[in-house]
């Protein structure tokens, strides 16, 4: 029938319009600001960093790594780097922004930054009312207003901080394993060169020992060999002794006997 899809859309749009009266389901319209329905919890508006702990700038999972200031389309982004590092959630040393401002005058809402950050530490906030009359500075959020802690992510975007968390967690214990497999292997090197020195200290002891032993056994021999020698050495100086006094005897016996013969005579 001719028109009949204009009917169809016109008897839509009066159950719906009619409907709306009496349809909780139907009343979309909410008094605002007086009354407000909560977002979705995939709604982006802006970004803002997350922490850990209490203190933000020691909780900040950022580090500084200038991807997302690389990355981003509008390049709404501006991050210095510190000089110095601190631990971050694992314990490995990193820098950390000692300036991180985003101009959100500028920011498109893309999530790219979201998208390429290997540290999970910015994410998309669903708070849009941030008019202001300052168009300049009033747009410019620095590190103090884009830091937010984990609960508040928690909170608008519970799914997937849920499973942010799991995944961290994973990693540093994944981490503490391998830095105690570490702390093993270095404790096992260390008793085993203990024990090798060890060894080849007990080694250079018997070594010495023995070469105390030969040596003394050394000096016995030369102390004996000395000995006999000075023995000898006194042997013949009386025998040498026994033969001049023998000699000497004998001179004598000649000499009494040579007067007795010239008187004989």
């Amino acid at each position: 029938m001719f028109g009949e899809g204009i009917l169809k859309g016109l008897a839509e749009t009066a159950r719906n319009f009619f409907g709306s009266f009496v349809s909780a389901e139907r009343l979309t319209t909410v008094e605002y600001p007086e009354q407000r329905i909560a977002p979705f919890e995939a709604a982006r508006v802006f970004p803002f960093l997350v922490y850990d702990g209490e203190d933000p700038l020691a909780g900040l999972r950022c580090v500084a790594c200038q991807i997302c200031e690389k990355e981003c389309p509008p390049q709404c982004i501006f991050i210095v780097k510190s000089s110095d590092k601190k631990p971050d959630f694992v314990g490995k040393p990193q820098n950390y922004p000692v300036r991180f401002e985003i101009d959100i005058s500028v920011c498109m809402s893309c999530q790219i930054c979201v998208e390429v950050c290997p540290f999970d530490a910015i994410k998309m906030n669903t708070e849009f009312e941030l008019s202001t009359g300052d168009r300049f500075g009033g747009l410019l959020l620095n590190l103090d207003q884009l830091v937010k802690p984990n609960e508040y992510y928690h909170r608008i975007h519970p799914a997937g901080a849920a499973e942010v968390d799991a995944r961290l967690a994973g990693e540093k214990a994944k981490a503490e394993e391998k830095a105690k497999a570490a702390a093993e292997a270095a404790r096992a090197a260390a008793e085993a060169a203990q024990a090798k020195a060890a060894s080849e200290a007990a080694a250079a002891n018997t070594t010495g020992e023995a070469g105390a032993a030969k040596t003394t056994e050394g000096v016995g021999a030369a102390k004996a060999a000395e000995e006999t020698g000075v023995a000898k050495a006194a042997t013949g100086e009386a025998e040498a002794k026994a033969a001049s006094d023998a000699a000497k005897a004998a001179a004598e016996v000649a000499s009494q006997k040579q007067p007795d013969q010239e008187g004989r005579r």
